[in-house]
């Protein structure tokens, strides 16, 4: 078996690799989540990618004995051309749940994947992007959502996996992605990467 890190805390992305029957080590990334793009897709694929780095150079993945993947991801919330990432106190998630109600909204997910060990190291690193469309909420609606401290740690204020489920109308894309991690193409690309596949970086 190979040995596979995700350079994440998320409990849910794990969760959803194991769905796919990826059992994988936890070795969160100790940097800062800094978004230095403005455009969604390069936003999270330089997040995903600094994450999978950071734990890669921390176990000096080319010096592995062992063949290991690192999977590094990030997702951020966007509407319009505004990113919206994890709120810093209640009322700025109420502005962003205040945001998206009644309307359509796009969630990102970037994933770079990183094969080392035994002197070799390949990457790949792509992006998935879902729509979200929302029921619209009331102030009350908004106000005891975001009472439930359920916003607080997740992009764009909400948790779709959770409570917030009932304000959710409709999905374009991977839902999957919404929860933080597009399992099923981390495992078609899990797949070229082991066999042979080249970087597309």
């Amino acid at each position: 078996m190979m040995r596979i890190i995700l350079a994440s805390a998320s409990p849910r992305r794990k969760m959803l690799l194991e769905q796919i029957g990826i059992q994988a080590e936890v070795i969160p990334s100790n940097g800062e989540e800094t978004i230095r793009e403005t455009d969604p897709y390069k936003a999270v694929e330089a997040l995903s990618r600094d994450k999978a780095v950071s734990v890669g150079e921390r176990i000096h993945i080319q010096d592995q004995r062992e063949k290991i993947v690192i999977i590094g991801a990030d997702t951020v919330v966007a509407f319009g051309n505004t990113i919206l990432g994890k709120p810093e106190n209640q009322q700025e998630a109420v502005n962003m749940i205040s945001r998206l109600q009644g309307k359509v909204h796009q969630v990102y997910t970037g994933v770079t994947l990183i094969l080392g060990g035994l002197g070799e190291e390949r990457q790949i690193t792509f992006s998935e992007k879902t729509d979200v469309s929302v029921y619209p909420m009331s102030e009350q609606e908004i106000q005891d959502y975001v009472n439930t401290g359920e916003p607080m740690d997740k992009a764009g204020a909400y948790g779709i996996q959770g409570l917030f489920a009932a304000y959710i109308q409709e999905i374009h894309g991977d839902y999957n992605n919404v929860v933080g991690l597009p399992a099923g193409r981390v495992f078609q690309e899990l797949k070229r990467l082991t066999h042979g596949g080249k970087d597309n970086d």
